[in-house]
């Protein structure tokens, strides 16, 4: 898989729109194959975790919102939710919950010779 590709799953707009612009930002335009383990793997945990912020996003939109509520007070329930769900892909991935990051890290050393 082209680090290229990661483009297409809205990996830029996850950047754009997120506070943390750290390693998956500096992946996505930079060669991976000239990188160390250390740093792809933090590319993999990071990616991890936007993937996991994204479930939760698309589960919580299954969930129906209470039509009581004003519109800023879903603008701020909206926002405060976006964080939680931020904070929680970070410490899933931290925690190799899945092993997404794992597998997408073995499988890019072996696509570049790392």
């Amino acid at each position: 898989m082209a680090v290229s590709s990661i483009g297409n799953l809205d990996a830029y707009e996850y950047l754009s729109n997120s506070a943390s612009t750290g390693t998956l930002e500096k992946a996505l335009s930079s060669d991976l194959s000239q990188t160390d383990d250390e740093n792809l793997l933090a590319v993999c945990k990071e990616f991890e975790s936007y993937f996991i912020e994204q479930m939760f996003k698309e589960m919580r939109k299954t969930v129906p919102k209470s039509e009581s509520s004003s519109s800023a007070d879903n603008n701020m329930t909206d926002y405060y939710e976006d964080m939680l769900y931020q904070n929680y892909a970070k410490a899933s991935s931290e925690n190799d919950s899945l092993g997404l990051a794992q597998s997408l890290y073995e499988q890019m050393k072996r696509n570049y010779n790392l």
